[in-house]
């Protein structure tokens, strides 16, 4: 597959705290327009990998490319205005403001008029504040929070949470969104409709989706390919069958001889 059909690379990466090293010469592509999963025990170095893309931590060895254009380095909000956005292990959301509210600070992203247009509304204050709105509003219909706009964030089920804080990472309108556990604590029904609710931004939304969790049905069921990570190292990659059948997966997840 060619460079430019990649839409996230991770060269080598390695990244050390002191003397334990966290992730190990990891190797990972992308597709542009999957759903790619990252897999692996407890400790395997998941969420690191995501804090490196993201700029939380900048890598000790190896490069990040968004794009075919090295990250690794960049602050964090150069990064998310470059396309890509996240969510969480634990939902930060913002539990005092309403559901439409959470999405309106979001969009912020997207404002470019300065403090003089807010004070004195000018028509470019006015012109992109009224896009967010249509946008928002929008973007409610589509993920389903319609009816709940009004409802303060911390007073949702939790699935419709964990669906809020999706929609509010696509508010910043990515190219690429990294879902951190995302059916953490959820049971098989709130699974299987998040496991539709990501296909279906997907599709809709034209963005490509790097997803953690350890709900094997959920990754199995969307997930084009997998990588999956032991103490730091990739151990395997492959489509869903292949990470299934593979011994060495198996003996990770389940600690068992070959």
């Amino acid at each position: 597959m060619a460079q430019q059909e990649y839409i996230l690379q991770l060269q080598n990466v390695v990244k050390r705290f002191g003397g334990i090293t966290a992730s190990n010469d990891i190797t990972i592509n992308v597709p542009r327009g999957s759903i790619y999963g990252i897999i692996g025990p407890n400790g395997a170095g998941k969420t690191t990998l995501f804090n490196m893309i993201t700029g939380v931590y900048d890598t000790t060895e190896g490069k990040v490319l968004f794009e075919g254009q090295q990250v690794n380095g960049l602050p964090t909000h150069v990064i998310a205005a470059r396309g890509i956005a996240r969510t969480f292990q634990n939902i930060r959301l913002f539990g005092d403001l309403s559901v439409y509210d959470n999405l309106l600070t979001a969009c912020q992203k997207n404002i470019t008029y300065g403090l003089l247009d807010g004070i004195l509304r000018t028509e470019k204050c006015r012109s992109q504040e009224r896009e967010s709105r249509e946008f928002c509003d929008r973007l409610l219909e589509e993920v389903g929070l319609s009816d709940q706009r009004q409802q303060r964030a911390n007073n949702l089920p939790y699935g419709m949470q964990r669906r809020l804080e999706i929609a509010r990472a696509l508010a910043t309108r990515p190219k690429l969104i990294l879902l951190d556990e995302p059916a953490a604590g959820m049971n098989e029904e709130e699974s299987d409709k998040l496991s539709e609710f990501i296909r279906e931004i997907r599709e809709k939304k034209d963005v490509t989706v790097v997803i953690i969790d350890h709900h094997m049905d959920v990754i199995m069921a969307i997930c084009d390919q997998i990588s999956v990570l032991n103490f730091g190292t990739l151990l395997a990659e492959g489509k869903p069958d292949e990470i299934q059948n593979n011994p060495e997966v198996i003996s990770a997840y389940l600690g068992v001889d070959e």
